[in-house]
């Protein structure tokens, strides 16, 4: 009798090219999001939706339009233990939010002051989520890139990284 046996390839071998693929896709993705370009990324990513806020609350330079004003006073509230309680000082708060969401997205994408930019954006971002607390899930996003920034920097593509190659002191 004659034996027809076919011999199966073995689980290693029907896993290699799958394994291969595997491989050159994490080669891929490391050739593409080295730390620089992440941190450059993330730098712009979290001052996009700043700006575009500040740029809505001006009618020209350090002209603040009525809008931005009466969300401040009749809109906005902060939603604290026994509150939600209006802003103090609207006109002010309406003014610094102006200039910061304005400020620190423009630093943050020049890659200057980097650590403080964030740090700022980062309080703003609290003041947010007192004021709108159902927009946590972008919220927290907002907060963790800012952290990122803060802990690592702008990376090498920034004026910071520059600046710090020029006077290492």
């Amino acid at each position: 009798m004659i034996s027809t046996t076919t011999q199966q390839p073995s689980i290693k071998a029907r896993l290699q090219p799958i394994a291969t693929r595997v491989e050159m896709a994490q080669s891929l993705i490391r050739a593409i999001a080295q730390p620089t370009f992440v941190q450059a990324v993330m730098r712009v990513a979290l001052a996009v939706p700043f700006w575009k806020s500040g740029v809505l609350k001006w009618d020209g330079f350090l002209q603040l339009n009525d809008t931005a004003i009466i969300l401040f006073t009749d809109e906005f509230r902060l939603h604290l233990p026994g509150g939600p309680y209006p802003y103090p000082a609207p006109e002010t708060m309406a003014f610094l939010s102006g200039v910061a969401e304005i400020t620190f997205p423009i630093l943050l994408v020049l890659g200057l002051g980097t650590r403080f930019a964030a740090t700022g954006l980062l309080f703003m971002t609290l003041i947010v989520e007192l004021t709108v607390p159902d927009g946590w899930p972008i919220h927290i996003t907002w907060a963790a890139m800012a952290l990122s920034l803060m802990a690592w920097g702008p990376g090498k593509l920034s004026i910071d990284h520059l600046l710090r190659r020029l006077y290492p002191a």
